[in-house]
Order: structure tokens, then C-alpha cells, then sequence
């Protein structure tokens, strides 16, 4: 775990997948907010350099949202360190393609490749979200946030998206509302983020043909593709003392092109 100087927020917020387009946008919003963000990746150099440019007493930690032991060592390590941790948010995702950029069918799906998606999409939120109750019983925290990461894919079926990575941002949708009823008297909100088509570099690795963005922008309502500031805009509000009343609830960034 790295550490950078600066002027010290009001609490800790983790942030995992965040040195991605969406997760590291979120990152500026909350340390913009006054928290001090711990940036969580995979990737040790990547969310090294998202910690750097933030600045202030930020840190920077790596570890798999997937393994079980490395979610309770980083949570472990980093409340002794730090103080316990106030908001999290799991950003951390995974969208499989073939190798030719299409979504695999259900019918050639492997085994291997629907596990990893179900383990870094789904169980990964499960084990932080342990890891955070289990240690918000123990030490309590005023305003505690858990936000999650849901997607317009689980909620039309996908066009692009494969059949492993629907099915666990559906489960992730029902795991929230489960979550916040369990936490509700502790003084936590759970609530979820489900982007639509955002520009973002995995958006980008899906576009095989020339005005394929400018296409898809014309099917949305509002007349464009999102941006990772869109999708910030709704986590900053989740986290805000003004959301305190919302729980178990999805907030869609999609510009309308699915409403409810």
C-alpha cells in the first residue's frame, strides 16, 4: 500500500477497478468531496499513478476482488493503518470477448471464461461487501456508503454483452437490495449504478466498424454516448449526506435508452 501527502479527507473511500476511465473519475469526484481515497486495482502501476495525480494523502493498493484472502488482507491492512474505511465503491469489472470483438454465445461459452466473469463481476462485491460489514459491526461509521456497479446489459439482456457478464450484474442488482436491507440499522445505504453506453476504452474495444459510436449515439434518447463524468456524477450523489434516505435503489446512467 502506497501512500501520497496531502491534506486528509473526511474518511476513508475504497474505490476497486479504480484505475479504469470510470473508476478513476470516481476517485477525483470523492477526493474532490474531502475523502481520502484508496485507489484499488489489479493493476499496482496503473492505480499508483490514479493516487499520484489525486495528490493529497491518497493511497494507492492492489489486489484481486476475487480472492477471498487478499480482500481481508487489504481490508485488514488498510483500517489498521488508516482508520476504518466509510465508503465503498465497487467499480471493479470484467466483459469477455472472442477474439474477433463479437460476445461469446451462451452454446461456446466455457466454463473457465463464466466463472472468471461471475468471480470478478459478482463474488467480488460479495467478499468487500463482507469485509466492510463485518467490520463496520465492530466499529460503526457515520454516513457509511456501499455502492455497487450494476448495467444497462443486465436489465435489457445485452446486445453486445456476454451471457456471463449479464448474469452478474443481474446478481449484483439483487445482492444490493439484500445488502441494504441487512445493513439498514447500521446507518449504511447500499445502493447500485447501472451505466449505459459510456465512452469509455472498453466501450471502444467493442467498435468494429467506422461510425459505429455515431449509431449507437442516435439510438439513446438524449442523443449521445456517456461519459465517465455522468456515471461519477451519480456515485458522488450516492455518497453525499443528501442521499442519506436512498437505499436499495439503482440509479440508470443511460441517457434513456432504457427506462423503467
Amino acid at each position: 500500500m502506497e501512500q501520497h501527502k496531502g491534506t486528509k479527507g473526511s474518511g476513508l473511500a475504497l474505490v476497486t477497478g479504480a484505475a479504469g476511465g470510470i473508476g478513476s473519475e470516481i476517485c477525483r469526484r470523492l477526493a474532490d468531496r474531502g475523502l481520502t481515497v484508496v485507489v484499488a486495482d489489479l493493476d499496482a502501476q496503473r492505480a499508483r499513478a490514479v493516487a499520484e495525480e489525486l495528490g493529497p494523502t491518497h493511497l494507492s493498493l492492489a489486489f484481486d476482488v476475487a480472492d477471498e484472502a487478499a480482500v481481508e488482507l487489504a481490508f485488514s491492512k488498510l483500517e489498521s493503518d488508516h482508520g476504518p474505511v466509510r465508503v465503498v465503491v465497487c467499480a471493479a469489472g470484467l466483459l469477455q470477448f472472442e477474439p474477433n470483438g463479437d460476445r461469446p454465445l451462451i452454446k461456446s461459452t466455457e466454463l473457465e471464461l463464466w466463472n472468471r466473469s461471475m468471480a470478478v463481476n459478482a463474488t467480488g462485491v460479495f467478499l468487500c461487501a463482507r469485509a466492510y460489514v463485518r467490520r463496520r459491526e465492530a466499529a460503526p461509521v457515520p454516513h457509511g456508503r456501499f455502492i455497487t456497479f450494476g448495467s444497462v446489459a443486465a436489465q435489457l439482456g445485452g446486445y453486445r454483452s456476454s451471457a456471463s457478464y449479464i448474469a452478474a450484474k443481474s446478481a449484483v442488482l439483487g445482492f444490493t437490495k439484500a445488502l441494504a436491507r441487512e445493513v439498514a440499522s447500521l446507518g449504511i445505504t447500499v445502493n447500485s449504478v447501472s451505466p449505459g453506453l459510456i465512452d469509455t476504452e472498453m466501450l471502444r474495444s467493442t467498435v468494429t466498424s467506422s461510425g459505429a459510436m455515431e449509431a449507437a449515439a442516435a439510438g439513446i434518447p438524449l442523443g449521445r454516448i456517456g461519459t465517465v463524468a455522468d456515471v461519477a456524477s451519480a456515485v458522488d450523489y450516492l455518497v453525499s449526506e443528501e442521499a442519506g434516505y436512498i437505499t436499495g435503489g439503482v440509479i440508470d446512467v443511460n441517457g434513456g435508452y432504457r427506462m423503467q
